[in-house]
């Protein structure tokens, strides 16, 4: 039997780029995101076997469904990517509307306590036991950029979701692992590539690093046995300005 995995946020970028990876190594892939038509895309290009769940990932009832079918279908889940993710154009807290902040939590943040929920909830009680969930994080949990408070918070916050997750799946060899990603050239980044602000107050333009190599860590790390785990992982544009002062 195919292993299954879900990934959430996989209609472009990096999510698609894993769905495709995972597919192609075997496992049997639920896609998850806003647009079925980028889904659609998404599972075109896949090998195995792929299912189409179009859902807003912070709305329970949506998730709850999608770990019905995928019990009823394959009464498991040996992966859980958690990858989907939203941003705010650049604003200092004063002129963020609160409504706006509130849905970048609910996507980044609520979004991926569901799907975790449900997904140690399964991987608890399947036969055999245990399973693997990754969280996309960022570098921005350790440099944020000027004006992102909303986004640098929730990635403060997938940190201690990770290593309570890692915590907490002990007993159950359910094992988490948090991939902070730097400039992954994918639609969030186009505005990087023109020309973004930095800390300096200027505008530079900042390299970015093809999404397949995420791709091909998630893959490296769902092939390691449950009882061995990178629990934390930084993946990044080599020359952006993280490192140092710049």
């Amino acid at each position: 039997m195919n292993k299954v995995a879900i990934i959430t946020g996989a209609g472009t970028g990096v999510g698609k780029a894993t769905a495709v990876k995972l597919s192609d190594a075997g496992f049997s892939v639920i896609l998850i995101g806003r647009r079925k038509n980028k889904l659609d895309e998404t599972k075109k290009a896949c090998n195995n076997e792929a299912i189409v769940f179009p859902m807003d990932v912070s709305n329970e009832t949506d998730v709850k469904k999608c770990f019905e079918l995928v019990q009823k279908e394959f009464s498991r889940v040996d992966l859980l990517f958690n990858n989907a993710g939203t941003f705010l154009s650049s604003k200092t807290i004063d002129r963020i509307n609160f409504n706006e902040w509130k849905e970048v939590i609910e996507v980044n943040l609520n979004g991926m306590f569901l799907f975790s929920k449900y997904a140690f909830s399964v991987m608890k009680n399947q036969s055999p036991i245990g399973g693997r969930i990754i969280n996309n994080g960022s570098v921005s949990a350790y440099a944020p950029r000027p004006g992102s408070i909303a986004y640098t918070a929730t990635k403060h916050a997938v940190t201690g979701m990770t290593k309570s997750l890692s915590l907490d799946g002990r007993p159950f060899s359910i094992v988490c692992s948090q991939i902070d990603i730097g400039n992954a050239d994918t639609p969030m980044t186009e505005g990087i590539k023109k020309g973004i602000i930095q800390a300096d107050g200027s505008i530079r333009r900042e390299p970015t690093f093809d999404p397949e190599h995420i791709a091909d860590a998630v893959l490296h790390l769902v092939k390691l046995p449950l009882d061995t785990n990178i629990l934390n992982m930084t993946m990044m544009a080599s020359n952006m300005p993280f490192i140092g002062r710049g």
